[in-house]
């Protein structure tokens, strides 16, 4: 089930807000994590008897950490033994049939082949539950005694499938103690409807022609593939991997909001930056602070002697980041692609050494190289990546008809989606200033939000199926 899906939208949701709201006295927590199980069952039922079993696992992990930290001794080994469960859990789900193929290459038959299924969301859900572990041992956040609020906690149903992941120390209160209020639940309303026509509007119709353009790539070379149509598909994929991804996270903090929970923001234009560090500052931030917090800064982060140690502890948290993504050569080359442009920017202190033209300039190789490893993560196999690059920046310029009406049809979403790449809204709050011009943006902001509701619910029962992109990850 999908939040843009007319079976969330007309029938579960308002199910479990009417629900929560009738039992929230006494039965509120309660009655979210049954209806939180219930969603993630609806699509594969019997993967949550895997997550249960995780949570629980944690739990305990849990309750020994906090009582060694109590009494003053080590949590290493409840640390190690979280990540090992948490880690190995992750490995066999989904990236064990990756590991068994290749060494199939090396091996040959010897070795079995596994046809292991990946459950939905598995990479957000173990992350939550080692945040929960490292949390408590670290005294971030009361431990829970109750098993069920750590179980509500990892499969609350906003931010369960594909995050923002969300960190135990943000919610530790508000899952025994939260209020809700009528700004937070009119902001979660608002915030719902951005996210959903982001997703409907923008990343669905953008994505109809990214798939044509990517789909004219096969396994050896490309057939009507230019360089127009490439960069296309490239663009077009950036903008639509952006609309589709912060668009869930929209929802997901609207939801929250919703219920009483707030939720950290998980991007903050990402495509207004000045370097390629800053991109990812600024996108997937509960992703980026996650390996940040539990995996940088244990390394020793900057605060190391030599830049070569520095330069180590990123290429562990960009290999990781990219084995993170999936179980393919193409996320571990997107990752140390990332990691190659990061230390090129330690090293070497651009762009704070830059002018005004400099800046603009790196700005412009900074978005490029986003650019491009979004063709490689985008990519099914490093060779329709390497192929779909090698077009790019080829004088290709043959005719392709078809793509041409592919951009006469969507042009104006991609100019849409362009433009709000910007912080467009806060731009014009800032400008109009005084409180009665504030009274007319908001009157008209209501106005657009609700024109925006209704156009993305003509497209979402007039468009195709389309799960969101981070499902698979």
């Amino acid at each position: 089930m999908v939040f843009s899906s007319p079976i969330f939208l007309f029938l579960f949701f308002p199910f479990a807000l009417l629900g929560y709201y009738l039992f929230r006295k006494k039965l509120g927590n309660l009655f979210l994590l049954i209806i939180s199980l219930l969603f993630y069952a609806w699509g594969e039922p019997k993967f949550v008897v895997v997550m249960i079993a995780t949570v629980l696992l944690d739990y305990l992990l849990g309750l020994w950490g906090n009582w060694a930290r109590v009494r003053g001794r080590s949590t290493r080994p409840v640390i190690v033994m979280a990540a090992v469960l948490n880690v190995g859990l992750l490995f066999v789900f989904k990236y064990l049939n990756f590991a068994t193929e290749n060494l199939r290459l090396l091996l040959g038959d010897m070795v079995p082949l596994t046809q292991i299924v990946l459950p939905i969301g598995i990479s957000f859900f173990t992350f939550q539950a080692m945040s929960y572990v490292f949390d408590v041992c670290a005294g971030k956040g009361e431990v829970q005694r109750n098993p069920l609020n750590v179980l509500l906690y990892v499969s609350l149903f906003p931010q369960l499938i594909a995050g923002p992941i969300v960190r135990y120390q943000t919610v530790a209160q508000e899952i025994k103690h939260r209020k809700e209020t009528l700004d937070d639940f009119t902001y979660g309303i608002e915030r719902f409807i951005i996210g959903f026509a982001k997703k409907a509007v923008l990343a669905n119709t953008i994505g109809i022609t990214v798939d044509y353009c990517f789909g004219l790539v096969g396994g050896q070379g490309g057939s009507g593939l230019t360089t127009g149509i490439a960069w296309l598909g490239a663009i077009g994929y950036s903008l639509q991997l952006y609309y589709d991804f912060s668009g869930y996270s929209d929802m997901a903090i609207g939801l929250g909001r919703m219920f009483g929970f707030h939720f950290e923001e998980n991007f903050n234009y990402p495509y207004m930056t000045k370097s390629v560090g800053e991109f990812w500052r600024r996108w997937h931030i509960s992703m980026g602070s996650w390996f940040r917090d539990y995996v940088y800064f244990p390394l020793g982060g900057s605060k190391v002697n030599g830049t070569g140690r520095i330069i180590f502890n990123l290429f562990v948290v960009w290999l990781l980041t990219g084995i993170w993504h999936g179980a393919n050569w193409t996320f571990i080359v997107w990752g140390l692609w990332h990691f190659m442009w990061i230390a090129f920017e330690r090293i070497s202190g651009i762009p704070k050494r830059c002018g005004k033209l400099g800046s603009f300039f790196y700005r412009c190789i900074s978005l490029l190289v986003v650019i491009i490893g979004w063709v490689i993560f985008r990519a099914d196999s490093l060779t329709q990546a390497k192929v779909y690059l090698i077009t790019m920046f080829t004088n290709c310029f043959g005719q392709n008809q078809a793509g041409f009406q592919y951009l006469c049809r969507y042009w104006p979403f991609y100019l849409a989606a362009l433009i709000f790449c910007a912080p467009i809204y806060q731009i014009l709050r800032q400008r109009m200033g005084n409180a009665s011009a504030s009274l007319i943006g908001n009157a008209m902001y209501k106005v657009i939000l609700l024109l925006l509701f209704k156009i993305s619910i003509v497209f979402c029962i007039a468009g195709t199926y389309n799960a969101f992109i981070y499902f698979n990850f």
